[in-house]
């Protein structure tokens, strides 16, 4: 006769411990589908981004002041849009963008503000630098912009957020923060956005190496996201099967049922115990 002590600390047995794995199922099904659901938003933002770059990247030049009403403008639908400037480069307030990795290999952006014929000023990228032999890295030539009246086709990208805490040197920054470039030079510039040079005119033979257009590839969020949609799908398939087998095995007389819980040996450890057995058998 068992004791209440027995009761208290028998295992989990029946219905409670099914419970007990269905809820671990579950809650196992519910954190595939969360991760389902971040990979398919993932997958989602990358779609768009794709879309925008064909609908912007080989558009016709628009103007700035259609794209930009307001120098603190910016409409994310409008990345990548080639927008027409007509101005000066202030060559003298340049700067390079530092940490800037290419194809594997360190390096800079090189930034320039313009000067519009209105007087404001838009943050153009003419490209990309290596680093150089020096000690402190910096490219070992810089090229320096067309002087006088220059005609800039830019493809519009969004400001970067400021990076507190972060510092460069004299002339270098750590991100293209172009609120903070703006409010250092002192003058009516454009905050929201920046210009990535695409051509002008007149050209100059020494360039930076010009940006390229962005990859077009998905990614694979997609298949992960059917991948976890699977998982769960596959955790109560095998709560299933593991119930079917316990009520089989519950079904069958009690001397059968140990060995039906048995687990089975593999056939590679079977087909071993007989090669030592014949071969102990052969030794003198």
């Amino acid at each position: 006769m068992s004791t209440a002590s027995e009761s208290r600390h028998a295992p989990v047995t029946g219905w409670r411990r099914w419970g007990a794995y269905l809820a671990l199922t579950v809650v196992f099904a519910l954190a595939c589908g969360l991760l389902s659901w971040w990979q398919w938003a993932r997958r989602a933002e990358t779609v768009a981004e794709i879309q925008r770059v064909e609908r912007n990247f080989d558009a016709d030049p628009r103007p700035l002041a259609e794209v930009l009403p307001e120098l603190d403008a910016w409409d994310p639908e409008d990345e990548w849009t080639p927008v027409l400037l007509e101005g000066e480069y202030l060559a003298g307030d340049q700067l390079l963008v530092r940490n800037r990795v290419r194809g594997g290999s360190p390096g800079f952006e090189q930034l320039v503000p313009f000067r519009l014929d209105d007087g404001a000023v838009v943050i153009v990228d003419r490209g990309w630098l290596p680093v150089g032999d020096s000690a402190d890295a910096t490219p070992d030539h810089i090229p320096q912009p067309q002087e006088g009246e220059v005609t800039v086709v830019a493809r519009l990208r969004p400001a970067e957020p400021a990076l507190p805490g972060r510092t460069a040197p004299a002339g270098q920054i750590p991100s293209i923060d172009v609120a903070g470039i703006v409010e250092a030079l002192g003058v009516d510039g454009f905050t929201g956005a920046y210009g990535v040079l695409a051509s002008e005119d007149p050209a100059v033979d020494d360039m930076p190496y010009p940006a390229v257009r962005p990859e077009e590839d998905e990614g694979p969020h997609l298949s992960y996201a059917l991948q976890w949609i699977a998982f769960g799908v596959l955790a109560f398939i095998g709560l299933f099967w593991a119930w079917r087998r316990e009520r089989r095995i519950a079904a069958l007389p009690a001397e059968e049922q140990a060995a039906a819980r048995a687990p089975r040996r593999r056939h590679d450890d079977a087909d071993a115990d007989a090669e030592d057995a014949i071969l102990d058998a052969r030794s003198p």
